[in-house]
């Protein structure tokens, strides 16, 4: 078990710290930082239970600490003027949450973050990680790649939203997730959500899976589902798949 799942409140004794570091360390972004640098990063953090629903913070809150996710998984998300919940990201175990917001100039979160089911989050302070980049220039660098991939990531999704048609996005989402998950997938959205996500109509969503299911192409129902037959996915997503 990771010594991160006992049961605590405020991580500030020595050894929690020392438990704090062990965790950090697998972290690809923090895996070559010395000691001395983890254990500042570690000093005052505080590991959290939130409950599925529960907010880590809202949009608009000062953004004075980031989240690694221990156990469980975080959902980001804007609440939209027509009431309904845009789900972006959600972040599972040994995952950072909102470290980008760490280095934004209006200093606020810009999304919404809450549990699913529940999460149990290590919350890890700015100012830390600002000094830390400041001393380590290898971590500076490997933050600007990591938040320049995610760009890249979003423009690509933005081109895809923009020529694809639905059966194309729920596609490219499905094989994404089956390359994580395997041929037995957990949709970590509700399919309102996930019509949200991918920019169609709760029922065309429905509409299209019901008519994938009884083509033999998937199988299941809610959030549990099987790819029974890739070929046809992939042919459909010919067009996202970039040389770089």
């Amino acid at each position: 078990m990771n010594p991160l799942h006992t049961p605590m409140t405020k991580v500030n004794a020595l050894e929690p710290v020392h438990q704090a570091m062990h965790g950090l360390r697998a972290v690809p972004l923090f895996a070559d930082l010395p000691d001395e640098a983890l254990a500042r990063l570690a000093d005052g953090c505080v590991l959290r239970e939130f409950g599925c629903g529960e907010y880590l913070f809202r949009e608009g809150d000062p953004a004075g600490h980031y989240y690694w996710v221990v156990q469980g998984q975080v959902e980001v998300l804007r609440h939209g003027i027509d009431g309904e919940d845009r789900v972006f990201s959600v972040f599972g175990r040994g995952h950072l949450v909102a470290i980008a917001a760490m280095f934004m100039e209006h200093g606020r979160y810009p999304m919404n973050a809450r549990g699913q089911d529940t999460a149990l989050c290590l919350r890890l302070e700015r100012d830390p990680l600002s000094a830390a980049c400041l001393s380590h220039p290898g971590l500076a660098l490997r933050m600007l790649r990591m938040m320049g991939a995610a760009v890249y990531q979003r423009v690509n999704e933005v081109e895809w939203l923009t020529a694809s048609s639905a059966p194309q996005r729920l596609a490219l989402y499905l094989l994404r997730l089956s390359d994580q998950q395997g041929r037995t997938l957990q949709l970590p959205l509700s399919q309102r959500q996930l019509a949200s996500r991918l920019g169609v109509r709760a029922e065309t969503l429905n509409r299209l899976l019901s008519d994938w299911q009884a083509r033999g192409y998937v199988a299941g129902r809610g959030r549990e589902w099987a790819i029974n037959d890739r070929c046809y996915l992939q042919q459909l997503t010919h067009g996202a798949v970039r040389a770089f």
